[in-house]
């Protein structure tokens, strides 16, 4: 299990390294540059994030240079994440990401809801990046996991990790660990994983407390 938590989260980690850390950080250059995000919106995010004033007008920037429009529509994130992987197909997984990302459900990703995001992967508490990744999991949004969502998940890592990867991964890889996992999580045997089951699972397993470090950044 915590191979696969390594491979969920180090697409998102390179998305993080993409618009936060590929971006120039001269300071006095940033400062001549005319940042287009109105002052109070960065005020409301400091107090919402826990990114400070220049954190955010530096992933400002960096998001501007890279979505000129100001938003990130899904094509454009797959498009990104590909870039990443191109020993697999990691068009589902971003999918999925994205729908995370996406809180208002408008079908693109503003940047507000970006350093939303990315303040609780690379700063939250465990609670906060595990309740991330169990929303993740969640796909219809109705508060539990079922075996099919966690299938679809595992399987769009093990085609994003590509089909090339030793050891081989395949359909039945997928299956396999999906009822691993479930047997593992699935406390009151009733079909499904709640996010309180979710959550102590994930505690007691320091390998996924090890994988969910992984976020932990500083700019």
């Amino acid at each position: 299990m915590n191979r696969l938590c390594r491979w969920s989260v180090r697409g998102i980690v390179r998305l993080v390294d993409r618009y936060v850390f590929d971006v120039d950080h001269d300071i006095d250059d940033l400062e001549m540059q005319v940042v287009r995000y109105k002052p109070e919106g960065i005020d409301v995010l400091c107090r919402n994030t826990k990114f400070t004033r220049k954190e955010l007008q530096i992933m400002y920037r960096g998001f501007k240079q890279e979505c000129p429009t100001g938003i990130v529509n899904e094509e454009t994130f797959k498009e990104i994440y590909a870039q990443f992987f191109p020993q697999g197909d990691s068009s589902d997984y971003a999918h999925y990401v994205f729908k995370t990302f996406d809180h208002d459900n408008n079908g693109s990703i503003s940047f507000e809801e970006f350093v939303m995001g990315l303040s609780v992967l690379s700063r939250g508490t465990l609670q906060e990046r595990l309740q991330w990744a169990f929303n993740l999991y969640d796909i219809n949004g109705d508060g539990i996991i079922t075996k099919d969502e966690m299938l679809d998940i595992v399987s769009a890592i093990y085609e994003m990790m590509g089909r090339y990867t030793e050891p081989v991964v395949d359909e039945t890889s997928a299956k396999e660990h999906v009822e691993r996992v479930f047997q593992k999580m699935d406390m009151n045997r009733d079909g499904v994983i709640s996010l309180e089951e979710f959550m102590d699972t994930c505690r007691r397993d320091e390998n996924i407390t090890k994988g969910m470090a992984i976020f932990d950044t500083v700019l």
